[in-house]
């Protein structure tokens, strides 16, 4: 509860006129002091008087890519039995607030508004909890209160179209890597017919050589699984404009862009961040922008809520963990200016990945061609990422 200036002065004054009054005896200066302090008092017992107010929001779409419209659809109604009098209300939707008419909302009936949830800034943006501030008739006596939960709107990075994803490497049982777009059923062994067995499996050649019907035993080889690695690190992405990290926003793109197009070509794709991310759980990517039925973010909401991490040891840390671990065959590393001094760790994974790629962001100067023995593709945003991505998707 707090006191406007107004109740402020006129507490005051009960205080000094009552205290004439009873000092130099003066009836009329104590009624006009007892009269200060009971208008102060009732404002106060009427600004506390909660009002029943139920407050429903619906975000549409409540997941959005950066620079789309999205919206927000806010619902008060009164279920009291009074009418919701000397209300102001206003909803917080990130850095700003918007007002919320509900001066004088009849019982059962509602209000709604609707505004623009901003979107030009990849993140997370809170819209709510609704803030009713009661007043009393005199301004004297202001009570501000929250009423419903607030919401998230993700906002992702922008989603640049790829022309195709890396075709991958798929191991066979032999031990030899292949450049495969996908998995495929790969021929292992013959064995003797048994009842049972389809007709079309029979190899009619050896049956024809050995006497008997032979059969062929297939394999299904793995699909190639990609391993994207954003460097979420400050010292990465040094640069700032407007105290953004460029380079960090555009590595997001090429993330997000990645994983989209590995998910529209039914390829396994695991995004990882250099930096060990405190609320989001490490998890393969489920479909590409909701949260998984477990409850595990998708990768384009973990994308929407990544931020710069000051541990600078985290490179060699991730690449100890990709090197044992051995999560898929293609890994495709996207840093900033600041992460090329990190790239002789990333290129000792070649042995355990037999595709590796680095993108560089926001870089003044191209990266030296061959730094340790990488494929590296310099891009000052997103979109040219994706613009070079048809040169070296092969690699």
């Amino acid at each position: 509860m707090g006191i406007t200036a107004r109740g402020i002065g006129l507490l005051v004054a009960a205080v000094v006129l009552l205290g004439a009054g009873f000092r130099f005896a003066y009836p009329e200066l104590t009624l006009l002091g007892a009269a200060a302090g009971a208008a102060v008092g009732y404002a106060a017992l009427v600004a506390a008087w909660r009002p029943r107010l139920t407050v429903t929001r619906h975000a549409d779409p409540d997941r959005v890519a950066r620079g789309d419209p999205a919206s927000m659809a806010v619902t008060v109604r009164n279920t009291g039995r009074l009418r919701s009098a000397n209300l102001l209300a206003e909803d917080r939707c990130g850095e700003r607030t918007v007002p919320v008419p509900v001066l004088r909302v009849r019982p059962g009936r509602d209000t709604e508004v609707r505004y623009d949830v901003p979107t030009d800034r990849r993140g997370v943006v809170p819209v709510g909890p609704l803030r009713v501030t009661r007043r009393d008739p005199l301004g004297l006596v202001a009570l501000a209160r929250p009423y419903g939960a607030a919401v998230p709107v993700w906002v992702h990075p922008r989603v640049h179209p790829l022309t195709a994803v890396p075709r991958g490497s798929g191991r066979s049982l032999d031990g030899r890597v292949d450049g495969v777009p996908h998995g495929s059923i790969t021929f292992d062994s013959l064995r003797e017919y048994v009842v049972g067995d389809e007709l079309r499996r029979v190899h009619w050649r050896t049956s024809a050589r050995v006497g008997e019907l032979m059969v062929r035993e297939n394999v299904d080889t793995s699909l190639p699984r990609l391993v994207v690695l954003l460097d979420n690190r400050v010292a990465a992405h040094p640069q700032r404009v407007g105290g953004v990290a460029e380079s960090f926003e555009s590595a997001c793109e090429a993330a997000a862009s990645i994983v989209t197009a590995a998910h529209r070509a039914d390829l396994p794709v695991l995004l990882l961040l250099v930096a060990t991310e405190p609320t989001t759980p490490t998890t393969p990517a489920g479909p590409a922008g909701a949260a998984t039925s477990d409850g595990a973010l998708g990768p384009l909401d973990r994308l929407a809520a990544a931020d710069l991490s000051t541990d600078g040891d985290a490179v060699r840390a991730a690449t100890t963990r990709l090197r044992q671990d051995r999560l898929g065959d293609t890994l495709i590393f996207l840093t900033g200016p600041g992460g090329r001094d990190e790239l002789g760790h990333v290129g000792a994974l070649r042995g355990a990945y037999p595709s590796v790629m680095v993108g560089v962001f926001g870089a003044a100067e191209p990266t030296p061609p061959g730094t340790a023995g990488l494929v590296v593709v310099d891009a000052a945003d997103g979109a040219q990422f994706a613009a070079e991505w048809d040169g070296v998707r092969r690699w």
